[in-house]
């Protein structure tokens, strides 16, 4: 059984991720994660706001107690939260209940070490290998942990973004929390730095998360800020999912503000400060080539690793790089926590904009977004990849491009697709491109008789 994905268990709550299985992850989780720390060090556990993060928390922390460690439930927080309270409090681990932009009626379950940093393949191989051991400990009277509310130390979390040394005075900050776990947080903190906040989408209503709003669909933040530019205001926009682990922007004039762009101007002020290490980036494989050229022009290299946000990390860590993310808007920014952090992230990049004197769409300005032409094509046949007419087709296109683009194919990992991005500054001749190499390979599953 594979219970562990590409970012912790998801699946529809209460038909895939059930509270029996909830409950046997706590205990398996519990048992791996403290078994070599004291008896003391408790578990820090957070949710988002869907329906099903109470039954879930209720099943996971009686699995946590049921092995004997202590469960400590901080409430309706953002991911990265979780991450900071674990390490602040020097707990034995963390979990956090959420799917992240998923759908209402999916739920997950994602787990931090002592450390703050998610889990590393073997250990979530280790957890799910005891998932259904009957012999994980069932230890009675004193030896029963114990379960606690303490929403009071979200602090360590506030501290965090108060420490960030950013000054919002002036600014006007439409923000859009998606009906998520940011919904209280994100404002306050926002407020509490200076700036005028007005919220869209700020409220704990788990039936309504990610639905038409937040970083997944910016089209109500989009309108609301360039409503309140139409009346004369000067004003941004910022959206986060519903975890708030990811962070995308509108600009004063309405548009939009990827990760691309924030990952080039945390850069360069981290450059200019001398705190980029390496002078060097982690995007990803889908970072938009116009994002490597701005950067280049100020010295500082763009390092691609595949796409997810764990692939980045581990780039990061192995080459002691502190700032990495992707288009979606997860920005990991070691310097400040171990995770992709929505608020933290719009604390910073405001905070530049606001010590810079700038507008957002002047700070952003240099990224030139080239067009991105994505093709999908539907077949499990991964070899055919190594088609001899496909591999001509690949070819001649890289030979075209020669270098004013790039030709990205990867078979999906999730979806029974083979993915074709093509990039550069001609629209018309990379969705010529795109097709061709789509052409291919559909030629080839023809040859084989599939649909």
């Amino acid at each position: 059984m594979t219970l562990f994905g590409t970012d912790g268990v998801r699946g529809v709550a209460n038909a895939e991720l059930t509270p029996e299985l909830a409950f046997r992850i706590g205990r398996a989780g519990a048992s791996v994660l403290a078994r070599n720390s004291e008896r003391h060090r408790p578990i820090i556990v957070g949710r988002d706001t869907r329906l099903s993060g109470t039954m879930l928390e209720a099943a996971i922390v009686a699995g946590i107690t049921s092995v004997g460690r202590d469960a400590v439930s901080i409430g309706i927080v953002p991911t990265p939260a979780v991450a900071c309270v674990t390490v602040a409090e020097q707990a034995a681990a963390g979990v956090m209940i959420s799917a992240s932009h998923n759908p209402i009626a999916d739920n997950g379950i994602k787990f931090f070490g002592a450390d703050g940093f998610k889990l590393p393949d073997a250990v979530e191989e280790e957890i799910e290998a005891l998932v259904d051991d009957p012999g994980l400990p069932r230890p009675t009277g004193t030896g029963i942990g114990v379960a606690r509310l303490a929403q009071n130390l979200v602090r360590h979390y506030y501290r965090l973004l108060e420490n960030a040394d950013a000054d919002l005075e002036g600014l006007h900050v439409v923000v859009d929390a998606a009906f998520g776990s940011a919904y209280a947080i994100a404002p306050y903190a926002l407020r509490k730095l200076g700036a005028r906040v007005t919220e869209l989408h700020c409220e704990n209503d788990g039936s309504r998360i990610n639905v038409e709003c937040g970083a997944t669909d910016l089209r109500a933040l989009r309108a609301h800020v360039q409503g309140l530019v139409a009346a004369g205001e000067r004003v941004v926009g910022v959206a986060f999912d519903g975890d708030a682990d990811r962070a995308l922007f509108v600009d004063e004039r309405g548009e939009i503000v990827s990760g691309d762009h924030v990952l080039f101007a945390i850069g360069r002020h981290l450059h200019e400060r001398g705190e980029l290490a390496g002078d060097a980036i982690v995007g990803t494989v889908m970072t938009n080539i116009g994002a490597e050229r701005a950067l280049a022009r100020h010295g500082i290299t763009l390092l691609r690793a595949p796409v997810g946000d764990r692939y980045v990390l581990a780039m990061m860590r192995s080459g002691g790089y502190v700032l990495g993310g992707e288009q979606s808007g997860h920005i990991i920014d070691l310097l400040r926590n171990t995770t992709g952090d929505g608020p933290m992230t719009a604390v910073l990049l405001l905070g530049i904009a606001a010590r810079q004197g700038s507008s957002l769409h002047d700070l952003v300005g240099e990224v030139v977004v080239a067009p991105q032409v994505l093709v999908n094509v539907r077949t499990r046949r991964r070899e055919l990849l190594d088609a001899p007419a496909v591999r001509a087709a690949i070819q001649r296109v890289e030979a075209a491009l020669n270098g004013s683009g790039r030709l990205l194919i990867r078979p999906s990992g999730t979806e029974p697709l083979i993915r074709i991005m093509a990039e550069g500054d001609d629209r018309d001749k990379i969705e010529r491109f795109a097709a061709e190499v789509a052409r291919a390979i559909g030629k080839e599953i023809e040859d084989l008789g599939e649909s």
